[in-house]
């Protein structure tokens, strides 16, 4: 899940539990919003910390040098 879909999990939960006033017997809809925007949250703070260690560049402190190899075939 990307940064999108982390996104639309917040925005999905924070309707869910203050936009809607929907009554189910078996549901609470207030806490499966507010689950789905921790979720969400929790997948923003991973992924943009995946992201930073992704990001780092090390540079290399010396080249190595190239070496080629050839091999004769004798038949």
């Amino acid at each position: 899940m990307g940064m999108g879909g982390c996104i639309a999990l917040i925005a999905v939960g924070a309707i869910l539990t203050f936009a809607t006033d929907w009554e189910m017997e078996s549901v609470n809809l207030d806490l499966v919003g507010l689950i789905m925007m921790a979720v969400g949250i929790i997948g923003v703070t991973v992924y943009t910390s995946v992201l930073k260690r992704r990001r780092t560049t090390h540079l290399p402190t010396a080249e190595a040098p190239v070496v080629e190899e050839r091999y004769r075939h004798y038949e």
